[in-house]
């Protein structure tokens, strides 16, 4: 190269290109952006949910939505659909209430049928179904106990009975209970954390594997407690880390069936299991521990599960751990 060429390559660029900045005609532009603004139909930007500061509660395990206060908003009601799900089959574990519920909706808004397993919350579950029908999806309510390996069976044979198959299955259903001492935690306690918490999903998604569809989602509620641990839910961050390697491992498994396999593990969310698990003065101000200051509200937690479950936003993603914790950065 000669010098005449290198000096070339440090030239200015061609005089079309070249803009010189002028402070009159900037201070006119941003002055007719605010009057744009000022004049936008748009409707005004909602306020944070009242959940940054719940007041002292408790309700009997395992909740209701009905009585809490403030009222979580988990209808994804100013959400719009994109058909990022259109004519999909969808199973939601623990889709009565909470982050369920609100994921039950988005999926509706985004053209899914959705089936909806709850435990015992007879009407959170037909207010979600509600939800489901109101965009015009089919929904299907199945009620029962996850820790019960037949249910879990019975549960997803009765969704591709109704629905022909399974295109994104939300293993979701979970139960926590916290202990003030490590040597309270009876093994009755800890059977049933791990019943409905690890081998609930693990009959779930065996039960699931025939029905599959071929490019079908699977995605899997972990928790920030698996990834840093918590003194007082002992048992249940245990059993989160356990769904978390399963992730890890499902993925590995499935990667070449092209079926996807990812977990979401948030911080704290206000939901009924909340106030039906933990004593009045811990859910006082409930979440006010994440950098954040608040709690989220499930409707802020379910698009992580519409990502995971559309293959046109996460066809490269498989055995990812999405953590939305309000700012807790070492749980990444």
């Amino acid at each position: 190269m000669t010098a005449a060429a290198g000096a070339d390559r440090y030239a200015a660029p061609p005089a079309p290109y070249r803009r010189s900045y002028d402070p009159r005609a900037d201070r006119r532009h941003r002055s007719g952006a605010r009057a744009a603004d000022q004049t936008d139909s748009r409707p005004p930007r909602r306020e944070a949910s009242m959940s940054q500061h719940p007041p002292a509660q408790q309700q009997r395990h395992p909740g209701e939505t009905g009585p809490m206060e403030p009222r979580p908003r988990d209808e994804m009601a100013d959400y719009t659909g994109r058909d990022l799900l259109a004519n999909k089959k969808a199973l939601v574990s623990g889709g009565d209430s909470g982050i369920g519920r609100a994921v039950c909706a988005a999926f509706a808004k985004e053209g899914a049928d959705v089936a909806i397993g709850y435990l015992s919350e007879d009407a959170d579950a037909e207010h979600t179904a509600g939800l489901v029908r109101n965009e015009d999806r089919s929904s299907l309510l199945i009620r029962g106990d996850v820790a019960d390996e037949q249910h879990c069976t019975d549960m997803v044979e009765r969704t591709a009975r109704e629905f022909g198959r399974i295109d994104v299955l939300v293993a979701h259903a979970a139960t926590q209970q916290p202990v003030s001492d490590f040597a309270e935690l009876s093994t009755e306690q800890l059977r049933r954390t791990f019943e409905v918490n690890v081998f609930g999903v693990f009959w779930t998604l065996r039960a699931a594997a025939p029905y599959l569809a071929p490019d079908a989602s699977i995605v899997i509620t972990g928790s920030v407690n698996a990834l840093r641990g918590n003194k007082s839910l002992i048992d249940y961050s245990a059993s989160k880390a356990a769904v978390h390697n399963l992730t890890y491992s499902l993925a590995q498994h499935y990667v070449q069936e092209s079926i996807r396999v990812n977990c979401v593990a948030p911080g704290p969310v206000w939901t009924p299991l909340i106030p039906s698990t933990l004593s009045e003065d811990r859910v006082e101000g409930f979440g006010g521990q994440a950098p954040v200051g608040r709690a989220a509200d499930p409707d802020e937690i379910a698009p992580s599960y519409v990502f995971f479950a559309s293959n046109r936003l996460s066809s490269y993603y498989t055995g990812e751990v999405l953590a939305p914790t309000g700012g807790e950065i070492r749980a990444g």
